[in-house]
């Protein structure tokens, strides 16, 4: 299925001047692992409590597996697609948390243990760019821990134990070593980068100013395209960084809000949900899906930095709002579900708009009709200037004039015509006479050389362009 883009645009120009408030952050209605393969998500079963449903995405059609477990699954239990095709699940039990892992057994479901972690509160990270390996956090009263829950040699280990609340996460690498995390301390939220291969180190990642509160929201590894929420203007806004850069953030009035207000009118603000991948050092034309809330249901918006304005989409009937994933080659595919296509998947080509390339401008010549009598003018002008022009009549042009002295005893008299001039000047094996040959006003000949480039003219002299 592929869904139309609308004309409708939000411009730097027209957008207003203040946003709504930031949307809560709620569970994705589906998981989708780091390399678009499968995706996962909790369903209600019909004797109530819920089921697991694993998707697959990389064959022609899309389709789902039902994974229910020996018993219902409870609410605010959480599922992670690996790229294997297993499923992580994460239970809440008396006083811990048991993982395991669900898979296809042909008519049944195997599930095989994985290990529990002994804290009141646990939350599943979103999934890691090896397919592999799963992180979770552990809020405390005042600190925050990083677990990895699988992939670890020896089953769910504490990977560090970070001073505050941490939220949010993001993935700024394509190896897994580098986590973006939002940390709030003493009521002021900064983002940071947790170094997983140096012991869970941390680094000040977003400081936009003393004050403010700067949330990372998602990365693109390939590009370093990062998209932030920040109070730095004055009011929450959403903005985009380059990982590494030295230039500011920037917040374009586009990403405000959508839909002309619709997004106002219905309280939230715009929430990105999917990046472009493999635009490698060109963040600017990096496609950006985002998620926009209006009095008619969620909407798709579509925003890149190069293109300075918002376009929206109209998305698949049954969209599993907020979810979807990017394709290098610039399409977006939207899953959804509906009572007769339980699980589809919309493409949408959205490739970058290629900047306008200004043609070159071919010098114009002017042409005008030459009288005869100026011709002849010209002739006769021309041939005063030859050579030999104004000798006497009984004066060779090629022998010295009276009083010169001849040449050396001994040597041989120079080539009639040769004047004493450069060699191959007058000759008749030339094919070049004295006077074409590009002599100097001080009697020495010029030397045709090429011209470099950089010292070439861009265009012609008295043309435009």
């Amino acid at each position: 299925m592929t869904a139309c883009v609308l004309e409708t645009a939000v411009d730097d120009d027209t957008a207003p001047a203040r946003p709504p408030a930031p949307a809560p952050a709620e569970a994705p209605a589906l998981t989708i692992a780091a390399d678009g393969s499968y995706a996962a998500r909790l369903l209600p079963d019909h004797g109530g409590g819920l089921f697991t449903e694993r998707w697959t995405l990389d064959g022609p059609e899309p389709y789902a597996v039902r994974l229910p477990g020996v018993r219902p699954e409870e609410p605010g239990s959480e599922v992670l697609p690996l790229a294997d095709g297993r499923v992580l699940i994460r239970r809440r039990l008396e006083g811990r948390h048991a993982l395991a892992l669900l898979y296809p057994a042909g008519p049944v479901t195997g599930e095989q243990p994985a290990g529990s972690v002994g804290r009141e509160r646990l939350r599943l990270l979103p999934p890691a760019p090896d397919g592999v390996t799963a992180y979770a956090l552990a809020p405390g009263e005042r600190s925050t821990e990083l677990w990895r829950v699988h992939g670890g040699p020896a089953g769910p280990e504490r990977v560090t134990e970070i001073p505050g609340h941490c939220s949010g996460g993001a993935w700024l690498d394509r190896d897994g070593h580098l986590l973006a995390l939002d940390r709030t301390v003493d009521g002021r939220t900064k983002t940071i980068t947790v170094q997983l291969r140096h012991g869970g180190g941390t680094s000040p990642l977003l400081r936009i100013t003393e004050d403010s509160d700067d949330r990372l929201l998602l990365a693109d590894p390939d590009s370093g395209l990062l998209l932030l929420r920040s109070n730095a203007p004055g009011h929450d806004r959403l903005g985009w960084g380059v990982l590494g850069s030295a230039r500011p953030a920037r917040f374009p009035g586009a990403l405000l809000h959508g839909a002309g207000g619709a997004a106002a009118a219905a309280g939230t603000a715009p929430v990105p949900f999917a990046v472009q991948p493999g635009q490698t050092l060109l963040p600017e034309h990096c496609g950006v899906a985002l998620r926009i809330d209006g009095p008619d249901g969620p909407r798709v918006g579509v925003w890149r930095p190069s293109e300075g304005r918002l376009r929206l989409l109209t998305a698949p009937r049954g969209w599993l709002a907020g979810t979807g994933l990017w394709t290098a080659e610039g399409e977006l595919r939207l899953p959804y579900a509906t009572a007769d296509v339980p699980c589809g998947l919309g493409r949408m080509p959205l490739p970058a708009t290629a900047p306008l390339l200004r043609p070159a401008r071919v010098p114009r010549m002017a042409f005008r009709m030459i009288s005869r009598r100026d011709l002849r003018a010209a002739a006769a002008r021309a041939s005063d200037t030859l050579p030999g022009a104004g000798t006497s009549p009984g004066t060779s042009s090629g022998a010295p004039p009276a009083g010169a002295a001849g040449p050396p005893p001994g040597e041989p008299a120079p080539p009639a015509g040769g004047g004493g001039g450069a060699p191959g000047a007058g000759d008749p094996s030339t094919g070049l006479s004295s006077g074409l040959a590009g002599s100097s006003p001080g009697g020495t000949p010029s030397v045709p050389r090429p011209v470099p480039l950089r010292e070439m003219p861009a265009a012609c002299p008295g043309t435009s362009g």
